[in-house]
């Protein structure tokens, strides 16, 4: 990796800005799910045992009107953040401002203050402006100017040129990337760049037109592709099959076709469906994959799941991107988990999800540990996976 990383900047006595993915789920003001405040932990105590002034940016999700920022403060973040790194986190409820210069002033060697949710800058008077999200030139320059240092820990916008990531790097003397990021590009590079083969990708989710660029990238590099999910659909109406009320984009049939021929027998799709009349969790019915008129294909059938172990056995490396079926369903959530499970049992293999649905699937079925790396940034790691440039992470500093 050619980026700065933080071991390579000396942060003592700095006033050192982290941009961080505090976006966590709240219900009534509680989070819900905390892992994203775990995961920036490491960096932000490496800058405490350094005697940084830590200065925390995070967007907490969108704020399209006045009303959404009642709603969506970090004020509860900067509770639990406390709890986790054991010391006090000074809270400005401002986004720029005297209040806020004062505060970060003031700060000693070591101090930790989290400013208010950097999209509060979306919308000024009831009126959308989107100057975060939009990379406002003045405000990442404001923002830069509060810091001597900045430090993008926030994979989950990498794939983003937002005022808070791209801005601040563009304006300031000095940037790395945090061991967040760090580990994350490390992971996907070995994942999908320097895989030891055999080398399977699994693509699934609803639609084609989502992951477009990721089959396109992953048929130069993979050894299989095995495609399962709403979008096998459009594949099998592409090969000529009959397939009932199931999810079709039919623009992309001809897409599908090319990509058939293009893959030269590297594309594994399923070869019998899990079955509703309509999208409700009953008992399926099977076909293969010619499904009748009446019923739409919700999962992978059982012997789509024999074929996926059996093709995945031996792999080396294995890289995961999109649930088999409607996982959220009880009775339609079999070939996620037998995926999920073929590959937290693989020996010897470098295993990697890429966030998103697939990873939400692994954690909650209990294969967290057995994964090497599951991804944090779910549009990140996809946009990493179809090869494309991540706006947070060029913007950093070269070594």
């Amino acid at each position: 990796m050619n980026k700065k990383t933080l071991n390579e900047v000396n942060v003592s006595g700095k006033k050192v800005l982290v941009r961080v993915d505090f976006n966590v789920p709240l219900k009534d003001g509680v989070i819900t799910d905390d892992n994203r405040i775990q995961a920036a932990l490491p960096t932000i105590k490496h800058l405490v045992k350094n005697k940084a002034k830590i200065i925390l940016l995070s967007h907490l999700s969108r704020i399209k009107t006045e009303e959404d920022k009642s709603k969506k403060s970090l004020a509860p973040i900067a509770i639990a953040l406390e709890k986790a790194v054991g010391q006090k986190v000074v809270f400005v409820a401002a986004t720029r401002g005297a209040e806020l210069e004062s505060a970060i002033n003031t700060l000693k060697d070591g101090e930790i203050l989290l400013l208010e949710n950097t999209r509060f800058e979306d919308v000024k008077n009831n009126e959308v402006v989107k100057a975060e999200s939009k990379n406002d030139p003045d405000l990442g320059k404001y923002w830069a100017s509060l810091g001597d240092i900045f430090v993008n820990d926030a994979f989950g916008t990498a794939h983003r040129a937002h005022a808070s990531n791209v801005g601040i790097s563009k304006n300031i003397k000095e940037s790395c990337v945090g061991f967040l990021v760090q580990k994350e590009l490390e992971m996907l590079a070995q994942g999908v760049d320097k895989p030891a083969h055999p080398f399977v990708a699994i693509i699934g989710g609803a639609k084609v037109s989502d992951k477009i660029g990721v089959i396109d990238n992953l048929l130069t590099k993979a050894d299989k592709i095995i495609i399962g999910g709403g979008m096998a659909y459009t594949f099998f109406a592409a090969q000529g099959h009959k397939i009932g009320k199931s999810l079709l984009e039919a623009d992309k049939i001809d897409l599908a076709k090319e990509y058939l021929q293009k893959a030269n027998g590297k594309i594994i799709l399923p070869i019998d469906s899990a079955n509703a009349t309509e999208f409700k969790d009953v008992a399926p019915s099977f076909s293969g994959v010619d499904l009748p008129d009446d019923v739409m294909g919700l999962d992978i059938g059982p012997k789509s799941i024999e074929l996926f172990q059996k093709e995945l056995l031996g792999a080396k490396t294995v890289a995961w991107n999109g649930p088999m079926g409607v996982f959220e369903m009880e009775n339609f959530k079999k070939g996620t988990v037998a995926v999920c499970e073929s590959i937290a049992n693989l020996k010897d293999a470098f295993t990697l999800i890429g966030g998103g649905d697939s990873a939400a699937a692994a954690i909650q079925l209990g294969f967290k540990e057995k994964f090497t790396h599951i991804s944090t940034g779910g549009g990140a790691s996809l946009e990493y996976m179809e090869g494309k440039v991540l706006p947070g992470v060029e913007a950093i500093q070269n070594k």
